[in-house]
């Protein structure tokens, strides 16, 4: 993992890309998410409206995000059996850190790490991540596995969306005037191998 100058850096309409930053480490954090889902495994969460998502997820760290009917929240349980998700491990935080640092935001501490999971036909439509009290802090989005159509947009759904190709092992990280830019992920295409799927760690700073 990088944890310093990283060259390959490109930034476009406030989003900062870091090519194969997490390439490195794809193997030790798949397995920290083989660990952390055997404890709080993955779920398709409701939303309010009651449809299921088409994205699997869990969580880590000092609060997990959630979604049913009552809205979206952070909570410090999991639902499915009332424990504290599971700690955030030591390569996953600094992971997060370094990307942040590289990127342009020192300093950041993330106390919270969505874990998404994205089988083929699974998808994420355009969004923004509003549910944290500390929006000053940035997104860090790490993709292992299959590789993603990431979609960027603008300050309102209407705005015209840039598409970026995401490799396994690649970070993008976005905060400050962008923060609440609306985002994404198109619907991801069925692979040759059966057993395949898009992993993506999502670093928030939930509480203030």
């Amino acid at each position: 993992m990088s944890g310093g100058l990283f060259p390959d850096i490109t930034a476009d309409d406030g989003l900062i890309h870091l090519p194969g930053f997490a390439a490195s480490d794809t193997d030790a954090l798949l397995a920290l998410v083989a660990d952390i889902t055997a404890r709080s495994p993955f779920r398709h969460m409701t939303t309010p409206w009651g449809k299921p998502m088409s994205v699997a997820m869990s969580n880590c760290g000092d609060v997990g995000w959630t979604a049913d009917r009552r809205g979206y929240r952070y909570a410090a349980h999991d639902p499915i059996g009332g424990a504290p998700w599971p700690a955030m491990p030591e390569l996953f935080r600094r992971l997060s850190e370094n990307a942040a640092t590289a990127a342009g935001f020192p300093g950041f501490r993330p106390d919270a790490c969505l874990i998404n999971r994205y089988q083929p036909g699974a998808q994420m439509t355009l969004h923004q991540d509003r549910d944290e009290r500390d929006l000053t802090a940035p997104i860090v989005s790490v993709s292992l596995g299959l590789p993603a159509i990431f979609l960027w947009g603008g300050a309102t759904r209407k705005d015209k969306t840039r598409r970026i190709t995401l490799a396994s092992g690649d970070v993008v990280v976005w905060g400050g005037a962008t923060r609440l830019n609306f985002h994404g992920v198109a619907k991801l295409k069925a692979s040759q191998r059966p057993e395949a799927v898009r992993i993506n760690l999502t670093f928030r700073k939930a509480r203030a």
